[in-house]
């Protein structure tokens, strides 16, 4: 009685909590020790599943898991039941489910818990799962009806058209016959959707020969167009000119044979390709373009071999300055005559380079051709060149200026090839509009025109404003003073 009232008052005056002392390190190392042995308590919990690990297992037929004899049997019974079907598997449910175990038999509750195997010649949980053997029991899930319909190809041509226009893949071999196939264009057709269209004639391309396809194809114009359009973008051309002779489509035959030029690379055999050309079927107005075409060209040829020889032989002083850039070959006909205005403007008629035979021989328009030889000459700053481009002269022998184009376009351009202001002056003084002339002259700061444009106009509100942007005792600013103090002009305001 008197041991265990001691115990007791021990029991109640005892704690796990110590007082602060200076030796920490022996506190650290009593904690460490502490908290290793509440793990080790814990460990000796889950062991007790595993008190039965040093039992021996034996299988259903007595003898021990993992031994020889074992190990044999059990690759004997595995390879028989392989052969077997799965109907008579199911059957014997005895023999079937004392098979289950034994894939499992290798594992402890303990085992599980630790997260490894118990022997590492077996396999793991999930891949013993993963088995084909286990696999045979798990029931097989049903698809749904409609992956089996989709498999089977088992649609009518309206529900294929539908599929096809939601983006799913339909075979179109099951349309047999021609008329299942008709059917089949005529709804995708009435889908509206030209790549269901598109995917449906390069069906019909493939499956029917092309008397059969172009006659039913002539009766249905919205396909028709499709695929001479299809033709036209893969580059069919022997297929999409026997269409179109099919349906008497001479101009579009000519044409199409016409486009065939752009794969010839050769100038020489684009040449006489183009000579080809001009006596097929095509109308007045572009037979008349396809001689021009392969004139140019001839024409083209012959200045490309003679400036070259001047170019290598440094013959030509503007060859020099201005060496060539690119070949004038297979150019437009505009660019052409830029070339000749640039490197032979002063070369005469009779000569194939001379831009006036160009003009003469293709007739080019008066306002093109002073537009084209206006930035030519105006790039070499040539100005004599360009006054006397724009100069005319009448039955009397009265010389003007004339442009076609409009001075304000003329000022434009001299401006842009950096024409000095003596020259701009003389061009914007001619723009008849007098608020053009103003913003022109104001913003190329051609003071002299702006002075003469308000003294005309008899502004001197306006001319006093001007005066505060030409410079302090300039001869603009004298030229303004002048005119204000003029008596005998009668201002307005």
């Amino acid at each position: 009685m008197s041991r265990a009232r001691a115990d007791e008052e021990e029991y109640w005056h005892s704690s796990k909590f110590r007082a602060f002392t200076f030796d920490d390190e022996d506190d650290e190392l009593s904690q460490l020790k502490e908290s290793k042995r509440a793990v080790n308590s814990l460990r000796d919990i889950v062991d007790d599943d595993d008190d039965d690990d040093d039992l021996e297992r034996v299988s259903w037929s007595g003898e021990p898991v993992g031994s020889i004899s074992w190990s044999i049997k059990e690759t004997a019974s595995s390879s028989t039941s392989s052969l077997e079907g799965q109907d008579s598997s199911l059957q014997k449910g005895s023999s079937s489910y004392a098979a289950f175990p034994k894939q499992v038999s290798s594992y402890s509750l303990s085992s599980l818990f630790k997260g490894r195997n118990r022997l590492p010649s077996f396999q793991s949980l999930s891949n013993a799962l993963s088995d084909t053997g286990v696999k045979n029991y798990a029931p097989e899930l049903r698809r749904p009806k409609a992956e089996y319909k989709d498999y089977s190809s088992d649609w009518s041509p309206k529900d294929t058209v539908k599929r096809m226009q939601r983006g799913k893949v339909c075979s179109l071999e099951r349309f047999r016959s021609l008329q299942d196939k008709l059917v089949l264009l005529d709804e995708a057709v009435a889908g509206h959707d030209g790549n269901v269209i598109t995917a449906v004639l390069i069906f019909l391309k493939r499956t029917l020969r092309r008397e059969i396809l172009f006659r039913e194809l002539e009766v249905r114009q919205v396909a028709l167009c499709h695929l001479i359009h299809f033709l036209k973008e893969t580059g069919e051309q022997k297929l999409l000119l026997d269409l179109l002779r099919f349906l008497d489509r001479t101009e579009e035959v000519a044409l199409s044979q016409y486009r065939e030029h752009l794969n010839v690379q050769d100038v020489e055999k684009r040449r006489e390709f183009l000579k080809g050309c001009i006596g097929l079927p095509f109308s007045a107005e572009d037979t008349s373009h396809i001689q021009d075409h392969y004139t140019l060209l001839e024409r083209q040829i012959i200045i490309e071999a003679n400036d070259r020889h001047l170019e290598t032989a440094g013959q030509s002083e503007i060859f020099r300055k201005y060496p060539r850039k690119a070949s004038i070959l297979n150019m437009p006909l505009v660019t052409t005559l830029f070339y000749s205005c640039f490197y032979h403007y002063t070369e005469a008629e009779g000569m194939f380079s001379s831009p006036t035979n160009l003009k003469k021989t293709f007739k080019i328009p008066d306002k093109q051709y002073v537009l084209t030889a206006l930035a030519a000459r105006a790039k070499l700053r040539a100005w004599d060149d360009v006054d006397a481009l724009l100069t005319t002269k009448n039955w009397l022998g009265y010389t003007k200026k004339k442009a076609p184009i409009g001075f304000h376009r003329v000022v434009e351009i001299l401006q842009r090839n950096n024409a000095p202001v003596q020259v701009l002056q003389e061009y914007v003084r001619l723009v008849e509009d007098v608020e053009t002339r103003l913003n022109l002259a104001t913003k190329y700061k051609c003071h002299d025109v702006v002075i003469e444009t308000y003294r005309d106009l008899k502004d001197r509100i306006q001319l006093t404003a001007y005066k505060c942007k030409v410079e302090r005792g300039s001869a603009e600013e004298q030229n303004i003073n002048s005119i204000l103090n003029n008596t005998q002009i009668r201002w307005k305001n």
